[in-house]
């Protein structure tokens, strides 16, 4: 009975990640561009610089965005819905153009003092980045409130393929470099403005309402912190590596960081979907055991996806996909033991958002905050305790550090605010079955062998984790007989159900 509820979480995982998975495809077609057409140094600025981008969209959305989707109501009527939309939209563009023309005026002594002397063009275009990005914010959470998936969905897509087109145009044709990558970022960002103005005439306003603001702020303010820490796990290895090391450093870890988005499309799949999923179960007496039951499923997953991507990492990089060439430049490659850590990371992210259920549903969410920030602490912490040891293998392990540590403290709290039985033994296995195999793929050097016998030998060891769980008496009865039945019915051999 326990995997029919399963399956609408498999179902509504794979719909919800449509999107996402089109996303990251489109924007890891970047790589092979920038890996080609940039020095590793003009690419480690290019990620230092979007990762100040990334920290400070925190600051100029300042919550509204998210406030907006908590207060605004389409049924109060078409005033009291452009006075809901208004006011935070009204807030985020009077912050962000303040914000922006401040960056733009100081742009010579900021990027001096942030290590890009060089720079002071791609500062200043990185402010105007920021303000029509934020502008955005509050008409895409508008299509959302308003349930007007498609069109959320098409004008994201339209943003990134037009991203490409405009990278491929200003890099790769007209060699403008890494000022080129930012004035491709900039004009796709107005074409997103421009199509969103629809949607903003139809529901923008004069009006401001003050104190509907105040409670907006009131409501969001307070997520800025745990906001800002997710953001630091995420983007403060680069601007760390940079001040511990060198540009090119920075280059060789982005690119290599990049190929975890395998992972990452996983977790946010499943993330998409968790929510929904236990929040409609919260009063079924059963609640409890399918969490602990989601846990074990999504371990086994995504552990299967981080062995099957690390065994044929060495192949996905050697695939040609522009002109012939590599996914990325074979200088890179040197770093490409990254890409399996960081993706380790992210199934520790993962574990986190599972653990997330059982506080959320003890209406406990500042225990979330609380394990986020120090997550951020602990990653910033083993960045600058690792990275002069290890270079850009201490900056993957941060982000095992950063995850682990949230994903322990959020298990530990659950112990006392919503106790689950998790299934430790099952985790147990399947880690050791994990290492076990990945200690073997060490041993033998498989990753550096080639043709069929090199595919064999990738194939048979990604074969032998399911089949070592399944040797440890890793399967209950009823996966036992569920399987038996999806293998007779892969097989053309349908069996009948019990009973029949």
């Amino acid at each position: 009975m326990m995997l029919k509820e399963f399956r609408s979480l498999f179902r509504e995982t794979a719909v919800y990640g449509l999107s996402t998975v089109a996303g990251r495809l489109l924007n890891i077609l970047l790589l092979p561009l920038y890996t080609h057409c940039l020095t590793k140094a003009d690419y480690g600025i290019v990620a230092t610089v979007f990762a100040y981008i990334a920290f400070l969209n925190i600051l100029y959305a300042h919550g509204m965005d998210l406030a907006f989707i908590r207060y605004g109501c389409p049924e109060k009527g078409a005033e009291g819905a452009k006075r809901d939309f208004s006011t935070p939209f009204w807030s985020i563009l009077g912050l962000s153009l303040s914000l922006s023309v401040l960056v733009h005026l100081a742009a010579g002594p900021l990027s001096r003092a942030i290590g890009l002397a060089d720079w002071e063009r791609v500062v200043r275009c990185s402010a105007w980045i920021l303000a029509l990005d934020a502008v955005c914010l509050v008409p895409f959470a508008e299509l959302r409130l308003s349930h007007r998936a498609s069109t959320f969905v098409g004008i994201k897509v339209a943003n990134i393929t037009a991203g490409l087109g405009l990278n491929y145009l200003f890099v790769a044709r007209m060699g403008y470099g890494v000022e080129g990558v930012f004035l491709a970022t900039l004009a796709a960002s107005g074409l997103t403005v421009l199509f969103l103005l629809p949607a903003i005439a139809s529901k923008v306003s004069a009006a401001f309402d003050r104190r509907l603001h105040g409670e907006l702020l009131r409501f969001a303010l307070p997520l800025l912190p745990a906001g800002i820490a997710t953001m630091a796990i995420q983007v403060a290895d680069r601007p760390m590596l940079k001040a511990f090391t060198d540009d090119s450093t920075v280059g060789l870890y982005q690119a290599n960081h990049k190929l975890a988005v395998f992972m990452m499309m996983a977790i946010n799949m499943f993330e998409m979907a968790w929510r929904p999923f236990y929040v409609e179960r919260e009063r079924q007496p059963q609640v409890k055991d399918l969490l602990a039951r989601a846990m074990t499923y999504f371990t086994v997953f995504t552990a299967f996806i981080l062995l099957g991507v690390s065994l044929f990492l060495r192949d996905i990089v050697a695939l040609p996909l522009l002109h012939g060439k590599a996914l990325i430049h074979p200088s890179y490659w040197v770093g490409l033991k990254v890409a399996p850590v960081v993706m380790l990371g992210y199934l520790l992210n993962g574990i986190y958002y599972n653990l997330n259920a059982p506080v959320t549903l003890a209406k406990r969410t500042d225990l979330i905050a609380a394990a986020t920030i120090a997550g951020a602490l602990a990653n910033i912490a083993a960045n600058a305790l690792l990275i002069p040891a290890w270079g850009i293998m201490g900056a993957a392990a941060s982000v095992v550090v950063a995850y682990g540590t949230m994903s322990a403290l959020l298990l530990h709290f659950t112990r006392s605010a919503y106790p689950v039985a998790y299934e430790y033994r099952r985790l147990v296995r399947v880690g050791l079955v994990l290492a076990a195999v990945a200690a073997v793929a060490l041993w033998a050097r498989v990753d550096l062998k080639t043709g069929l016998s090199g595919l064999a030998c990738k194939l048979s060891l990604l074969a032998a984790f399911p089949l070592g769980l399944a040797a440890t008496g890793f399967l209950d009865q009823e996966e036992r007989e569920s399987l038996s039945k999806a293998a007779a019915k892969l097989l053309g051999r349908e069996q009948p159900d019990d009973g029949a």
